[in-house]
């Protein structure tokens, strides 16, 4: 990346009718003015758009992306979880979106590779509160209590977590085994018996030869903030419905900033890749068994974009225990860290040993009665 900085910029988004800010309001996608009602379009978004451009990964591990793909966002870091969210320029104290913990906002700035895609909020904060409780209800010796608090509790937040996705032709060439099963009859002495049993053999023969496969959008989480078990089961994304970046999506959410770097990103996503091309040779391989000896993987064109993908999250301190919730903002799915009631699960408990003794003392009384 070239060296200067691209100067920082402010978004706002003042209402025409009373210059209070619009919001993005997800369930009619349009900005909207929660202090006098009035609505605004937004433009140059829908299907028609031209489609997203990946840029070229080489260039920017060598650090040569064109200036304009670079921006300065202030931000705040969470001293509990390290989390990096965008805040806007007059808010001067908040609670961390993640963890709950009180921060200090500071003029503390990120400089990082522009984001060329979101999808953009689907999901009102009334609808993933409900998701959430509804979630939360479904669990087994969960505390009654915390859904009450939850339901009832602050508004969820509504975060723009940051993810990369990655694009790559591969061209594999690999060498191994392909194994065929066959059976031969041979006597064995059972309990004094002679049996005769079919016994698997394998018969082995070399293999070699080539795969490819287009990768396309294999997507990677560029935050550490949640963990990843959590953002894992937000999935599947509808990666087809990506719109251009465009800051009036964010009116009204925060952004977090990534800090897991490009490189890192691709080095999972490598990992992954390899995984599914070990995948395709023990499949052109064939036969009953394959065993692997070497695989050899060029790459072609390899492309990636930062993209944002929108998470409802709520972080509650409990009785003295935080609990951490995400919901994904497109579909609902929910994920948490799962609480537990003690009392429940002593009542659980004593009603099982009580099923316990009922069953044995019925059994002794069967048994009496012979």
């Amino acid at each position: 990346m070239n060296e200067a900085a691209a100067p920082m910029t402010e978004h706002r988004f003042p209402c025409d009718n009373c210059g209070a800010d619009f919001r993005f309001d997800p369930a009619r996608a349009l900005l909207s003015c929660d202090h006098c009602g009035n609505t605004a379009p937004l433009e140059g978004i829908g299907r028609s758009v031209p489609p997203i451009r990946e840029l070229d990964l080489r260039q920017a591990l060598d650090e040569l992306l064109p200036l304009a793909e670079i921006e300065v966002t202030r931000v705040s870091t969470c001293p509990n979880c390290a989390a990096q969210v965008e805040f806007n320029a007059d808010v001067h104290a908040a609670e961390c979106p993640f963890c709950a913990t009180p921060v200090v906002t500071d003029t503390g700035t990120h400089r990082h590779i522009k984001p060329k895609g979101l999808l953009p909020f689907g999901l009102t904060e009334k609808d993933a509160r409900n998701a959430m409780t509804d979630w939360l209800g479904s669990l087994w010796f969960a505390p009654g209590g915390l859904q009450d608090y939850a339901r009832k509790g602050r508004a969820m937040q509504g975060i723009y977590v940051p993810y990369w996705t990655f694009d790559a032709e591969t061209r594999s060439s690999y060498s191994g085994e392909r194994g065929t099963v066959y059976y031969e009859t041979t006597t064995v002495i059972r309990d004094g018996k002679r049996q005769q049993v079919r016994v698997p053999k394998v018969r082995w023969r070399g293999a070699r030869g080539r795969v490819s496969r287009f990768f396309d959008d294999v997507v990677v989480l560029a935050s550490k903030s949640l963990p990843k078990r959590f953002t894992d089961a937000l999935e599947p994304w509808d990666l087809s419905e990506l719109e251009p970046y465009h800051p009036e999506f964010l009116a009204g959410f925060r952004a977090e900033g990534y800090t897991i770097m490009l490189e890192d990103g691709f080095i999972e996503a490598r990992n992954y890749m390899d995984r599914v091309i070990e995948r395709d040779v023990k499949f052109d391989i064939g036969g009953d068994r394959q065993r692997i000896h070497s695989v050899d993987t060029k790459i072609g064109r390899l492309t990636f974009k930062h993209i944002l993908l929108p998470v409802w999250l709520a972080a509650y301190k409990y009785r003295g225990k935080s609990y951490r919730f995400v919901v994904n903002g497109r579909t609902g799915r929910v994920q948490g860290e799962r609480p537990y009631s003690a009392w429940k699960i002593a009542i659980a408990v004593i009603f099982g040993l009580i099923i316990a003794g009922i069953i044995g003392f019925l059994a002794a009384q069967n048994q009496t009665a012979l």
